[in-house]
């Protein structure tokens, strides 16, 4: 048998899988890293800690499979996207702590854009809004308050690239400095008709393009791993953003088809097919993947907090001990009380897209207490997805008429109370696949199909397999009166933007 290794680099934990070339999970590995919030709306991450967790797991991994380097035909990338690093060329030591794709430090250089009318050139060309969220406007941040960074960046001593180009420097030893479609496509630099970076956006936003990762297709034989970190040299076969890689893992490879992803954020995707599809609703036009040169796009709908949710009610207030109490403690709750959670922490992603204002709870009772809040906090997932659909179903015509059923993946979706709950006010079915872990073996494919492991697109969708379909069963006039109190929610949050 084949094995492929697939490096899954995520918001708070770095994650290695080890799959068979039958698709079965060899072997796990995760670990966690810090987190690093150093002002109110920044979080940066240190890029050794990303690099070692990653390092490790893998190491992990191999060792649980009983593997060695000889055993993997290839390796492959996915990542915590936008998320952005600047390192020496000389040494690899980025200059600064990664800046995380939800740091909103530079929200009053976006404002700054938008007021000098740079937005429609913006959206025309990479199919995004102007936002904190996306790499461009941290580059700018780092050139302009690391010192001397700008100087030494015009002068082709630095490199930029998201979390995947800088494990591939590192793996590579510095050997090879590369990125995917998919990543590059988030950095508000990439011209997504084009397939180029773009000279006049990178002029706007003053990034030397002699910083800038090479683009290639998402499975690519991109270099080999330096043979110390593994006992062998290894191929690095596939890269692709985690919310692509997650698409790809699914296999929603046929226009109209639809995955929405519960981690730390929760991002849907929509195949569009060939053509972008142009927003007029806030969602983002993207690259879904890029295969052989062609170009697959998707509409994708970004919110900001999902999981980390429930990681607030563990670690801010203490409500719980593990994240996995949270959907039998919401089963608890008073069904009398109507308790909203606009988990706006970081501002509000799609399809609204307003990184001013700030989270709040409504419907408070002296009865409210931890099951109540519970609920919220998962129900506001549901929501938060809901709109999404709403606004790809008035982007995309085909979407009102197509009986879509959405497949979901990510860590949120062990709770069969939030899958419900997610079915029921959706009014659709929601498939939950065998193999949950869709963002590794979106990468263990990319990587596979490089080398002749695994098949083509359209036999590897014949491999995926239902573990549950949850079925609506919430009758129309409570889910009516549910999303009319969520809509009262949000309006009531953006009353407060004090932006």
């Amino acid at each position: 048998m084949s094995f492929v290794l697939a490096i899954d680099q995520g918001t708070t934990s770095s994650r290695a899988m080890v799959f068979g070339d039958d698709f079965s999970v060899a072997s796990v590995a995760q670990a966690e890293f810090p987190q690093h919030f150093p002002a109110s709306g920044w979080v940066e991450h240190d890029g050794d800690d990303i690099w070692n967790s990653t390092l490790s797991t893998c190491r992990e991994a191999l060792k649980k499979a009983n593997l060695t380097a000889k055993d993997i035909a290839a390796i492959g990338i996915t990542n915590q996207r936008e998320t952005t690093l600047v390192w020496d060329r000389a040494t690899g030591q980025a200059i600064h702590r990664a800046i995380v794709w939800q740091d909103r430090r530079t929200a009053d250089a976006c404002a700054r854009l938008k007021d000098e009318g740079h937005e429609p050139a913006f959206a025309t060309k990479t199919g995004l809004i102007i936002d904190p969220y996306f790499s461009g406007t941290k580059i700018a941040w780092l050139l302009d308050h690391v010192p001397n960074a700008r100087a030494r960046a015009e002068r082709g001593e630095l490199l930029f690239g998201t979390v995947d180009s800088y494990l591939l420097w590192r793996l590579t030893r510095g050997k090879v400095h590369a990125t995917d479609a998919t990543n590059a496509s988030r950095t508000l630099l990439f011209n997504i008709h084009t397939g180029a970076w773009d000279d006049d956006l990178l002029k706007i936003l003053r990034v030397p393009r002699a910083m800038l990762p090479e683009v290639r297709d998402c499975s690519h034989r991109f270099g080999e791993t330096t043979p110390e970190l593994f006992g062998g040299a290894i191929a690095i076969g596939g890269i692709a953003g985690d919310q692509q890689a997650a698409t790809i893992g699914q296999a929603c490879f046929t226009p109209g088809m639809i995955k929405s992803t519960y981690g730390t954020g929760c991002f849907a995707l929509l195949n569009t097919g060939t053509t972008p599809v142009a927003s007029k609703n806030k969602l983002l036009t993207t690259i879904a993947y890029q295969l052989q040169g062609k170009r697959t796009y998707a509409l994708e709908g970004s919110i900001f907090v999902a999981g980390s949710a429930v990681q607030w009610l563990r670690d801010g207030l203490g409500l719980i001990k593990q994240a996995a109490e949270t959907g039998a403690l919401a089963e608890k709750s008073d069904p009398a009380q109507s308790v909203y959670l606009v988990p706006a922490f970081v501002g509000l992603g799609a399809p609204y897209w307003n990184p001013h204002v700030r989270g709040a709870l409504f419907g408070l009772t002296r009865n409210t207490g931890p099951a109540e809040l519970a609920h919220a906090a998962l129900e506001s997932v549901c929501y938060q997805t809901c709109d999404l659909r709403e606004a790809m179903r008035a982007d995309w015509p085909q979407a009102k008429t197509a009986h879509i059923v959405l497949r979901v993946d990510g860590g949120m979706t062990v709770s069969d109370w939030t899958m419900q709950r997610l079915a029921d006010l959706l009014d659709a079915p929601v498939d939950r696949p065998v193999i949950q872990e869709t963002t590794a073996l979106g990468a263990a494919y990319l990587a596979g199909l490089s080398v002749g492991v695994y098949p083509e697109p359209s036999k590897f969708a014949d491999h995926w397999r239902l573990e549950r379909r949850f079925k609506p069963n919430m009758d129309a006039a409570t889910r009516a009166k549910k999303l009319k109190g969520w809509a009262n929610a949000i309006k009531g949050v953006l009353a407060g933007d004090e932006g």
